[in-house]
């Protein structure tokens, strides 16, 4: 199969879930990340945990994690997995700008980059969810893989960016 295949697609063009029982068992991780645009100030808030909704950070982590876990009900042709680790950190990067990443971990026979990708993307959303009371303008953007690893096609780095430390 070359890259150009969409998997998803059957000869007729018809969409299947993609029949992963003959690919070997293999460690796969996947980090990803998203961005969350903001008023400084509602970054401060956030920040100093004086947004009147909660820990934002907080519940965005669990948010995000428990999205990563429910993936395979969320977006239709993906596997469910039993993952092995999954983790959502926070970084502020002035401006207003707060940086998601997730990563996630399995062994098994299919990937965990829509894991990833859906954890960093319900952290955004439930970030967005708790402040747009007092930032309606808030823009979440940037949602990208950033690595992954395991399976045939090995591991993959998008340029220019390196995962934070793992530990």
């Amino acid at each position: 199969m070359d890259n150009n295949t969409l998997t998803h697609l059957d000869a007729k063009g018809q969409a299947r879930m993609v029949d992963v029982g003959a690919k070997g068992i293999t460690e796969r991780v996947a980090v990803a990340r998203a961005r969350v645009v903001m008023n400084p100030a509602t970054l401060e808030l956030i920040l100093e945990g004086k947004v009147p909704k909660g820990d934002v950070l907080a519940v965005a982590r669990v948010a995000g994690i428990m999205a990563a876990k429910r993936t395979g009900e969320l977006i239709p042709l993906c596997h469910p997995l039993n993952l092995t680790s999954a983790s959502v950190e926070f970084r502020d990067l002035g401006g207003g700008v707060l940086e998601i990443e997730g990563r996630i971990k399995t062994k098994g026979q299919t990937g965990v980059e829509m894991e990833a990708l859906t954890a960093v993307s319900v952290a955004a959303l439930t970030i967005y969810d708790m402040c747009k009371a007092v930032d309606r303008g808030m823009m979440i953007t940037d949602v990208r893989l950033i690595e992954k690893s395991g399976g045939r096609s090995g591991t993959w780095q998008r340029e220019g960016e390196e995962p934070w430390d793992a530990s």
